[in-house]
């Protein structure tokens, strides 16, 4: 975790709740006069804590984790308590070895949403998100199908369509009116199928840095990214994987909980990283099947858990309930 700090005003919200208020997320190694160190710097920068949250593990090696909020005084000069604060935490970090960001909890996340056909994930993302459940921008959607631009065009959000197994590449957006706009160009020959999709990986990367993109969210995007892409992209990536990880990774977990004849299925929501459903989990919830529940039946079931399990990790993320450590996660609730 690299020490920095968010002071862009942009997408500044009006929302009562998150007005001019902070949140600092810190890590180190655990040692006495943390909490009383980083109390007394947000102190002298002016700052009024309403909100704490630590963790430390447990012993041979205890790591220490810390969530504060905090808000300044309204006659406060936010810049210039900023970087006092920051200044503050600067000294106390070469003692402390401290790793740590300050976030503005008025400023929205940008998120470039991925699909493909399924649409519960992504109506979910967007119900939440305009009854500001979710405090989130969706900057553009990504698809290799086509079936979705009509509630992209319903939410006038920029519909990107890059599909991964023919030689032209097209963009849908609010404009078009529903129709397909198969503005290439771009050519492509088939020529197998890694080369495609290192062509698709490269134009997803390209079409994405036109946009304002905080992070990744894969609502159902069946496809596996690259390492190259997930290093190129360079910021997180959240995924939601139909099943209580780490049991049935990869393709059809439903089919495979059919076969194993489980009592329970669930729905995980993880950190993206190189390995095909291994990333830092976030977020997982289950729901209860019997023995007369067909594979259809799981996927109808395992809809309402995976909706709601990836809406609650986009949550934690972009209020900066979420902190790493080594293949795990550390979540504030």
């Amino acid at each position: 975790m690299n020490n920095k700090m968010n002071l862009d005003n942009k997408n500044s919200t009006n929302n009562k709740n998150h007005n001019d208020i902070s949140v600092l997320i810190l890590s180190c190694p655990d040692k006495k006069g943390i909490v009383a160190s980083v109390s007394k710097a947000l102190f002298d920068g002016g700052a009024n804590i309403i909100e704490s949250n630590q963790h430390s593990t447990k012993p041979p090696n205890r790591h220490f984790f810390m969530r504060i909020v905090y808000e300044l005084d309204v006659n406060t000069d936010k810049d210039k308590s900023m970087f006092a604060i920051k200044n503050k935490l600067d000294e106390i970090t070469s003692e402390f070895h401290i790793n740590y960001t300050i976030g503005d909890l008025s400023v929205k996340k940008n998120a470039a949403v991925f699909v493909s056909k399924e649409e519960h994930c992504l109506n979910e993302l967007l119900w939440q998100k305009n009854a500001e459940d979710i405090l989130l921008n969706i900057s553009c959607i990504i698809s290799n199908h086509t079936n979705l631009s009509t509630i992209a065009n319903f939410y006038k959000i920029p519909f990107i369509y890059v599909p991964c197994d023919s030689g032209y590449f097209g963009t849908f957006s609010a404009s078009d009116n529903n129709s397909y706009a198969c503005n290439s160009g771009y050519s492509c020959k088939v020529v197998d199928n890694k080369t495609m999709i290192t062509k698709q990986e490269e134009i997803i990367l390209e079409k994405i840095n036109n946009f304002d993109v905080d992070f990744i969210i894969l609502a159902k995007y069946m496809r596996i990214f690259s390492g190259q892409f997930i290093n190129s992209f360079g910021k997180k990536i959240i995924n939601i994987h139909h099943s209580f990880l780490p049991s049935f990774p990869g393709a059809k977990p439903y089919e495979q909980a059919y076969e194993k004849g489980v009592k329970i299925i669930g729905a995980t929501a993880h950190f993206v990283n190189e390995k095909l459903d291994d990333g830092p989990i976030i977020e997982q919830d289950i729901i209860r099947i019997t023995h007369e529940d067909s594979p259809d039946d799981l996927k109808r079931k395992g809809k309402i858990i995976e909706r709601l399990v990836l809406a609650k990790a986009v949550k934690l993320f972009i209020e900066d309930r979420i902190i790493e450590y080594g293949n795990k996660t550390i979540v504030f609730n």
